[in-house]
């Protein structure tokens, strides 16, 4: 992999895998359209990418990260149970699914649900605005939304922010519950895959790898930021709307 291949790499990484319009669909269409073949080695670099946006969340989260946050986790834990069962059992099933098309059509589904939830969203005092107020309930439905992040397209910040919408979270809360339900859905993917890659990592050019994971953190880190700020302001309707005009893109160009 070339150094400019890994760089893009690295910054659509960091840019789509906390917002909801799904990194893996991304990347998926940014490697055909760069070039970058599915090889074990570069299997081993998208690894590496997503360490990076673990990393990002445990720098922008870390004064979470203490006993006195315990009842958080334990919420994290519960919304994490349902992917992790469904995702081991059909593992195999689901990985069959990663076509453009499939990519494209779940695009557009995702986007128009984003549109309806927002027309339905009643902001005010029965919202949950602050994590730590999570019920089990909640998390336990967060969780069930979830899993239909495993159909590639769908976008598993997508999926548990909506989750969140529907229980009664506000856009906010929403969005920073599922940063924080990522890191055990990404460090239990990221594992199985270091264990399956590890020797390819022995047989990979270390520049690329270092380039994808810096650039992937500091893109990480920078939407984070940026978008719960713009949460703060605004709506989803504009990534409804992006996700839309970007799976019909894909539906003209590649089919």
């Amino acid at each position: 992999m070339e150094l400019f291949q890994a760089a893009i790499l690295g910054i659509i990484e960091g840019l789509t895998e906390f917002l909801p319009i799904s990194s893996t669909g991304h990347l998926i269409i940014a490697s055909e359209w760069l070039g970058v073949e599915a090889t074990q080695q570069n299997k081993a670099f998208e690894v590496i990418i997503q360490v990076a946006a673990i990393l990002a969340i445990f720098s922008h989260y870390q004064d979470k990260f203490s006993s006195k946050h315990s009842r958080l986790w334990g919420h994290v834990f519960i919304a994490f149970l349902p992917i992790a069962a469904v995702g081991f059992l059909l593992q195999d099933h689901i990985k069959a699914l990663f076509t453009i098309e499939t990519v494209a059509w779940l695009f557009i589904i995702g986007g128009v649900i984003f549109l309806i939830m927002e027309k339905l969203y009643v902001p005010g005092k029965h919202r949950t605005d602050d994590m730590e107020d999570l019920s089990i309930k909640q998390s336990f439905w967060i969780g069930i939304a979830q899993m239909f992040a495993l159909i590639p397209g769908t976008s598993r910040a997508g999926a548990s922010i909506i989750g969140g919408m529907i229980v009664g979270l506000d856009r906010k809360t929403s969005a920073e519950f599922s940063f924080l339900l990522a890191l055990p859905v990404l460090l239990a993917a990221s594992g199985l895959d270091l264990v399956k890659h590890y020797q390819d990592f022995a047989d990979s050019s270390w520049m690329p790898l270092l380039v994808g994971f810096m650039t992937a953190f500091i893109f990480a880190w920078l939407t984070i930021k940026l978008f719960l700020k713009f949460l703060e302001n605004f709506t989803f309707n504009a990534f409804g709307i992006y996700r839309i005009l970007f799976g019909i893109t894909l539906l003209i160009w590649f089919t």
